[in-house]
């Protein structure tokens, strides 16, 4: 990939062996084309391994596990209610291919179901109803009280699509031509690409935030107990969870997916009591739509760290 082939990563974090599976995580994801960060750390012992854990990275829909720990908290606090009827109109919500998102006709959900729609199909259309009852600037502040570092929220989920339509139209294959170009040279035609504008976390910070979820150490405990139950419901398996479907492990997880962004944050349980939280976020150097070796990369990869962390 002449000029294209993104750069090894050099900040690797990991002491011996776990720094080796870090090494060989990036030399894996470099030899895809893939500029990515990613941190496996077991949640009880501190133990981790990673690199360019604190690059800050566009979200893409992983920005609606914080969201949804914000409005659980305002529910667990008295301040929402989950029976709270929304009713959200196709002719006027969020765009995508999954939940209200894609339905035709206005449909009526409670709040506690439109956080089941967001985090178990990415429902952009169940993300902005949200937005509109907790304001962006609310959550993001939220955020900043509970000192979540490296996280922030800055924009709706439709505001992705939006900036992507001001580039190119509706030529969804331009915009994604114009963010690998972009991301080759370090610029930012799509405003919701450039890490100063975007939803943006990086693994260290995302990671973080896992481990106190897990550990009823952010929030109310109500309302991180109902966060783990929700991820648990995540359907799409084809990136952490890829290579560690097994009767004794749980995943729990949020992919998020635009244009050339592939990520997914989630906790890998074992039956033996191992609690592995993880963030893996790339960004593709190539025009694909679809990229199934990069899913399977994120997959490899979370295997790999699991093993090693659980040894």
């Amino acid at each position: 990939m002449t000029g294209g082939t993104p750069p090894r990563p050099e900040q690797i974090c990991g002491d011996g062996r776990l720094r080796d599976v870090a090494e060989v995580i990036a030399r894996d994801w470099t030899a895809l084309g893939v500029r990515g960060s990613f941190l496996a750390r077991d949640i009880d012992t501190g133990e981790e391994l990673g690199f360019d854990t604190g690059d800050p990275v566009p979200l893409a829909s992983v920005v609606k596990v914080p969201l949804a720990l914000v409005v659980l908290d305002l529910i667990a606090n008295g301040g929402l209610d989950a029976a709270q009827p929304v009713t959200v109109d196709p002719a006027t919500s969020s765009v995508g291919p999954t939940g209200m998102a894609a339905f035709r006709h206005p449909a009526t959900v409670a709040v506690g179901d439109l956080l089941l729609l967001m985090l178990s199909v990415s429902d952009n259309a169940a993300a902005d109803a949200l937005f509109d009852l907790v304001p962006v600037a609310d959550v993001d502040a939220r955020l900043r009280a509970w000192g979540c570092a490296g996280l922030h929220v800055r924009h709706r989920v439709n505001h992705m699509y939006e900036c992507a339509a001001g580039a190119a139209g509706n030529d969804f294959s331009l915009a994604l031509e114009l963010a690998v170009r972009d991301e080759r040279a370090q610029r930012h035609t799509i405003r919701t690409l450039d890490p100063a504008h975007a939803n943006t976390g990086t693994a260290a910070g995302l990671v973080a935030l896992l481990q106190r979820v897990w550990r009823d150490e952010v929030a109310q405990p109500r309302a991180t107990a109902e966060l783990r139950r929700l991820m648990g419901h995540q359907v799409f398996s084809q990136r952490l969870a890829a290579e560690l479907r097994t009767d004794s492990l749980r995943v729990s997880g949020k992919t998020g997916t635009f244009l050339h962004l592939r990520h997914e944050i989630g906790v890998i349980e074992a039956d033996s009591g191992t609690r592995i939280a993880m963030a893996a976020l790339t960004r593709a150097d190539r025009r694909a739509a679809q990229a199934p070796d990069i899913d399977l990369a994120i997959g490899i990869a979370a295997r790999q760290a699991f093993e090693a962390l659980r040894t």
